[in-house]
């Protein structure tokens, strides 16, 4: 009894740390600009098959519910991610998942050649530029390193980055614990500056 009961409590703390973490690392290198125009940024993830992986269908449902309901006309959902192999590009199959499944019939511009989270941030500095708020949408951990990586590149388009929707609590409740560990492996290339809330 007792042993099921240690079992118990050590998985409710590793889903309550996974939490936990998730939430911090959507909330770091983050302010509250306003503005009337807006960037939602989606990045892809390696996707070897001809339509949108599980992994990238979600990015696009957290970046299409990202977008700020008073501002969906100002807003443009940039997609980027290019081709895993000899498929097409990720910020492509992103998009049509995004128009064919999911009806979004809003502004959509597409990165397709980065094949690496420093070449997401870099090829879409030119699509993000003249936007008042930005907002970078993928697994927590993913985002906060791409936003570390605007920071580095352009800090002026880092003063304009905003929390997306990318964090819910209980979603993915499961696999966080997991994505904290991947995310703190991830995260190591960060400065500590880079990691505070």
């Amino acid at each position: 009894m007792r042993r099921r009961t240690g079992w118990a409590t050590a998985g409710v703390a590793a889903l309550a740390w996974g939490e936990w973490l998730n939430w911090r690392w959507s909330r770091t290198l983050v302010g509250n600009n306003d503005g009337a125009s807006e960037a939602v940024v989606v990045l892809g993830y390696r996707n070897r098959q001809e339509t949108a992986n599980l992994i990238n269908r979600w990015r696009v449902r957290a970046g299409i519910r990202s977008i700020a309901a008073d501002r969906t006309h100002g807003t443009r959902v940039v997609f980027s991610g290019g081709a895993a192999g000899s498929g097409a590009a990720e910020a492509t199959l992103m998009a049509d998942y995004a128009k064919s499944v999911l009806g979004f019939d809003g502004t959509v511009l597409l990165e397709d050649q980065s094949m690496t989270t420093w070449e997401n941030i870099t090829n879409v500095i030119p699509l993000i530029e003249d936007v008042d708020r930005i907002k970078i949408v993928s697994q927590p951990a993913h985002a906060l390193k791409a936003r570390a990586y605007l920071r580095r590149q352009r800090p002026d388009l880092a003063q304009k980055l905003v929390p997306a929707d990318d964090y819910r609590p209980g979603e993915w409740m499961v696999v966080k614990p997991l994505l904290a560990l991947y995310g703190l492996w991830t995260l190591r290339v960060l400065k500590a500056d880079e990691r505070r809330v």
